[in-house]
């Protein structure tokens, strides 16, 4: 019975915030199937940690907290192992309108900041108040600012490559 109500609460807790867990997953990878895994991976941990999530804070939070640990430690673990990506020549799915073109070049610049930084943008990208990103990396509201205004320049500041 125990394990039943779990899974429900497990499982309407996951197609609520699918998207908030896809979004962290797609800021550290462009890879489709990386995405993937990094999907699986956050749902495991969720599962994992689902016993342990007392309600003190916000299931949102608690999720971006979830998801942004489990990617930032995939992403350590793949530079350790050096792997090299397999490119095509081809993207059958590119598309080329203003709009498209500036979100990539966005991606593209916000991939280049540190982890840490990743993922303060991405919270902000998100609409979150300063008290929730803060909340969510484990620094005030106030260093938050500071840190958007810092990591704004800096996007400002990279070269449209």
């Amino acid at each position: 019975m125990e394990q039943q109500r779990n899974e429900k609460e497990f499982s309407a807790l996951v197609n609520e915030h699918k998207s908030t867990i896809y979004t962290v997953c797609y800021m550290f990878s462009k890879d489709e199937n990386e995405v993937s895994d990094l999907f699986q991976e956050v749902l495991i941990n969720l599962w994992k940690g689902m016993s342990g999530f007392r309600h003190e804070s916000d299931a949102r939070t608690w999720i971006y907290r979830i998801s942004l640990n489990t990617c930032i430690s995939a992403d350590r673990k793949k530079k350790r192992l050096h792997t090299q990506p397999l490119e095509m020549d081809i993207n059958l799915f590119d598309d080329n309108d203003a709009d498209t073109k500036q979100v990539k070049m966005l991606n593209r610049r916000i991939g280049k900041l540190g982890l840490f930084d990743r993922a303060i943008i991405l919270l902000w990208l998100e609409n979150m108040s300063y008290e929730e990103i803060g909340s969510v990396v484990g620094i005030s509201a106030q260093n938050v600012s500071v840190r958007l205004f810092r990591i704004r320049e800096q996007l400002k500041q990279m070269s449209n490559d």
